[in-house]
């Protein structure tokens, strides 16, 4: 087994398959809703008392979320798909869906630029970012975002009239899902939702434009932990993670659809404005470390 601290944190394996699983589950609900799945991973196993999982944890779990994200939207997935193979064989450049498609990819270019810049410090065991203030201070400023999109924005447009500037800037907004506590699905669903989307077409956006994200991060961390020569105890232990992720986070895009056309935002902000507090309340007590 891998050193837990040889420039990628592998913690995760010595919490062994119960905890795993356990956490498999926090994962896959919290990674898909716009509550940061991150800030989640660290913060379950401090209240526990176990050991941090590690960022590489976090990153290799949104296979998970690739995989719930991809079924649940299975019909746009393959339209987008078919419908580009199908413009492209026949030089119709113009299509709408391989515009689409072409704007998800090149908005997913920032993230992974900044990705790769910050691996050093996002990777590293007790990385600064990680600490519980700052995921604390993530989850207050996202909440005071989304507080502020839920009151000023117009809910109107859907998925048709989304442009190349909406793809861009939604797809910068997935840079800050980088920082533990921000999430990607809060920061991309905050951005489209400032733009005007309707709260469903809004989270049905940032889902399929988060797809080569996901992917990439998922993939990369693969990669990561195969280099540091991880175990087959260990590679175990992160596959029963990633299947139980995968299921919780299936049923989790269905409940948030839900809630999201039902209600609104307003649930998820004072969450995360509720759990900012208590994170940097316990951090300046002593209690969470």
């Amino acid at each position: 087994m891998a050193d837990a601290c040889n420039g990628v944190d592998t913690g995760f394996v010595a919490l062994g398959f119960a905890k795993v699983a356990i956490l498999g589950v926090v994962q896959g609900i919290t990674e898909l809703m716009p509550i940061s799945s991150s800030a989640h991973m660290r913060i379950v196993p401090a209240v526990l008392g176990w050991q941090d999982p590690g960022a590489a944890f976090s990153a290799a779990m949104q296979l998970a979320a690739l995989f719930a994200v991809v079924s649940y939207f299975w019909s746009d997935v393959a339209s987008l798909a078919g419908g580009s193979l199908s413009a492209i064989s026949r030089g119709r450049f113009g299509d709408p869906k391989l515009r689409l498609s072409f704007w998800i990819v090149l908005a997913t270019i920032p993230l992974l630029v900044a990705g790769l810049a910050m691996a050093p410090i996002l990777n590293a065991c007790n990385s600064p970012l990680r600490s519980i203030t700052a995921i604390g201070v993530a989850c207050l400023v996202m909440a005071l975002l989304l507080a502020w999109v839920e009151m000023r924005a117009r809910h109107f447009r859907t998925m048709r009239q989304a442009g190349l500037m909406d793809a861009l800037l939604v797809g910068l907004a997935q840079v800050g899902s980088l920082i533990p506590g921000v999430s990607r699905s809060g920061s991309t669903l905050t951005a489209a939702l400032g733009l005007g989307f309707k709260r469903e077409e809004a989270a049905r956006f940032s889902f399929l434009l988060g797809i080569p994200a996901i992917a990439a991060a998922g993939l990369k961390e693969l990669w990561e932990l195969h280099k540091v020569h991880l175990g087959s105890h260990g590679w175990s232990v992160l596959g029963l993670g990633i299947a139980v992720g995968a299921v919780s986070a299936f049923v989790t895009i269905w409940a948030l659809m839900r809630i999201l056309e039902r209600v609104s935002a307003w649930p998820f902000v004072i969450y995360r404005a509720l759990l900012g507090v208590l994170l940097i309340a316990g951090a300046a007590m002593g209690l969470l470390h």
